[in-house]
C-alpha cells in the first residue's frame, strides 16, 4: 500500500466498531429487558435462516478475552454501543443496576488495557415496552431517550469522554418503519415520517443532554452514506440520483446543520410538517464536535415511474456485473473519497470521523487460518482514498473498521462476515484473520 498510519498524523484515531445487539448475547441476562430486535428475530421469515442473536458472539461473558485480543492487535480505540434495555428493562423508570455494573466493568477493563471507549447510545435496539407505546413514531420517545442518555452520562461519564448519539437513523427509520424489513417491522409513509422527525429531534436533544451534563465531552452522531451516481447523463436519471442522494445522505444531516429537511428534491417529505411543532426547526439543530460517516459502497440509480414517492430505483451491482461482497454490494473503495468530499463541502461542517467502513467476503478456515486477501485489499484501498481526501483539505480525524468480530448482521443473520476476527458461532472460537494481522501490523 505504501501509506503508513504516520501519514495521517499523531492525533488520528484508529479503531474498530461493534454494536451491543450484534455481539453481546446474554439477551435476558441479569435483568435485561426485551428489545425490538429480540422480538423481531422471533417472527418467522424475517431473518435469514430464522437466526437470532440470543448468544451471538457471547461478548457479554467473553469481553475480557476479546479486549485482550484487541489490545494485542494494537487497537486502542473501540466504538461500542450500550443496550438501552440493559439499563432500563422497560425503557424508562427503574434502572437495572446489573446492566450498569456490566458496562462499568467493560469500560474499566478497556481503560486498564489502554483501549479508549467511544460509546454509541442508540444502535437500533429500542426496548420493546416503548415500542408498545409507539416507539419512534411517538413524540414522547425524545424524552424517553434523553432520560436514558442522562442516565448513561451519570454512570459512565466520569470515564467516557467520546459519545455518539445515534447509529444510522436513515437505516432504522427506513428499513424499520417504511419497508418493514428491520425491527420493529413497521411499514408506510406516516410511520416513516414520524420516526424520522422524532429521531432527528432525539439526535440533537441527545447531544444537548450530553453537553449539558458533560461539557468537556466530545459528541457526535453517525450517518449511513452511499456515493450516488446516475446510470447515465440523461436528465431524468440525474434528477433521480439527486433524489436518492437527498434520501440516503442528506435527510438527517441537513436538519442537524440548520438547513431543514431536503424537501425540494423529495416533495413527499413536506408531509413531515404534520409531526412538527412550533420551534422544532431550531430544536433539530446542534453543533456537533464531529460527524461520523459510515460508508460501504456506491449506488447507481435510474428514474422509475413505478417506485412510489422517490421515482428512483437502484441498478444493482449484480445487474451491472461488477465485483460484489457477500452483501451483494459493489466493491468500490473510492466511494469513501466522494462521500468525504461531499460531506466536507457543507458550510460549518464539523470534523469528520469514519465510524464504520468494511467489507464482507466468504471467509474459509484452512488449517486454523483465515486468508482474506480481498478484505485486506479493500481496507488498504479505503485508507488510500481517505488519505486522498485528507490531503485535499477534508478535516478527517479518525477511522473505525466495521467490525472487530464476525457477528449477527441483522436481517442477513450470520452469513455476511465483516470481522477482522473470525468467530465459530458453534464453539465461540476466535481466529484473527489475515486482515486483522495486517491491521495489527499497520497500527504497530
Amino acid at each position: 500500500m505504501g501509506l503508513t498510519k504516520d501519514a495521517f498524523g499523531d492525533d488520528f484515531v484508529w479503531g474498530v466498531s461493534t454494536a451491543a445487539y450484534q455481539i453481546e448475547g446474554g439477551y435476558l441476562q441479569d435483568g435485561k429487558g426485551f428489545s425490538i430486535w429480540d422480538d423481531f428475530v422471533r417472527k418467522r421469515g424475517k431473518i435469514s435462516n430464522n437466526e437470532h442473536a440470543d448468544v451471538a458472539c457471547d461478548f457479554y461473558h467473553r469481553y475480557p478475552q476479546d479486549l485482550e485480543m484487541m489490545r494485542n492487535m494494537n487497537i486502542r480505540h473501540h466504538r461500542f454501543s450500550i443496550s438501552w434495555s440493559r439499563i432500563f428493562p422497560f425503557g424508562k423508570g427503574e434502572v437495572n443496576q446489573a446492566g450498569i455494573d456490566y458496562y462499568n466493568k467493560l469500560i474499566d477493563h478497556s481503560l486498564a488495557l489502554g483501549i479508549t471507549p467511544w460509546i454509541t447510545l442508540y444502535h437500533w435496539d429500542l426496548p420493546s415496552t416503548l415500542e408498545i407505546h409507539g416507539g419512534w413514531t411517538n413524540r414522547d420517545v425524545v424524552g424517553w431517550f434523553t432520560d436514558y442518555v442522562a442516565c448513561c452520562i451519570k454512570y459512565f461519564g466520569d470515564r467516557v469522554k467520546h459519545w455518539m448519539v445515534l447509529n444510522e437513523p436513515m437505516v432504522f427509520t427506513g428499513a424499520g418503519h417504511f419497508l418493514g424489513i428491520h425491527a420493529p417491522g413497521r411499514r408506510g409513509l406516516n410511520s416513516f415520517l414520524a420516526a424520522t422527525h422524532h429521531a432527528a429531534l432525539a439526535q440533537a436533544e441527545g447531544a444537548r443532554t450530553i453537553k449539558s451534563l458533560l461539557p468537556e465531552s466530545t459528541v457526535g452522531t453517525t450517518f449511513s452514506s452511499s456515493h450516488v451516481e446516475p446510470l447515465n447523463t440523461s436528465e431524468r436519471n440525474v434528477l433521480a440520483a439527486k433524489r436518492a442522494d437527498a434520501l440516503l445522505n442528506r435527510l438527517f444531516l441537513e436538519p442537524l446543520l440548520g438547513m431543514g429537511y431536503p424537501t425540494d428534491e423529495i416533495k413527499t417529505l413536506r408531509k413531515v410538517e404534520k409531526f412538527m411543532k412550533a420551534g422544532d426547526e431550531q430544536k433539530l439543530k446542534f453543533d456537533m464536535d464531529f460527524i461520523g460517516v459510515q460508508n460501504y459502497t456506491r449506488e447507481i440509480v435510474e428514474h422509475s415511474y413505478f417506485i412510489p414517492y422517490l421515482r428512483t430505483k437502484l441498478v444493482t451491482a449484480t445487474q451491472r456485473k461488477v465485483p460484489v461482497t457477500t452483501m451483494n454490494w459493489e466493491v468500490y473503495p473510492e466511494s469513501i473519497y466522494h462521500i468525504l468530499k461531499k460531506f466536507a463541502a457543507y458550510p460549518n461542517m464539523p470534523p469528520i470521523m469514519i465510524t464504520e467502513s468494511g467489507a464482507s467476503f466468504a471467509d474459509e478456515v484452512v488449517n486454523g487460518e483465515v486468508s482474506d486477501a480481498k478484505r485486506t485489499s479493500y481496507l488498504q484501498e479505503v485508507i488510500v482514498q481517505m488519505h486522498r481526501a485528507k490531503s485535499e483539505g477534508v478535516d478527517l480525524r479518525g477511522y473505525f473498521i466495521w467490525t472487530f468480530l464476525d457477528n449477527f448482521e441483522w436481517a442477513e443473520g450470520y452469513h455476511p462476515r465483516f470481522g477482522l476476527v473470525h468467530v465459530d458461532f458453534e464453539t465461540q472460537q476466535r481466529i484473527i484473520k489475515d486482515s486483522g494481522k495486517w491491521y495489527a501490523d499497520f497500527l504497530g
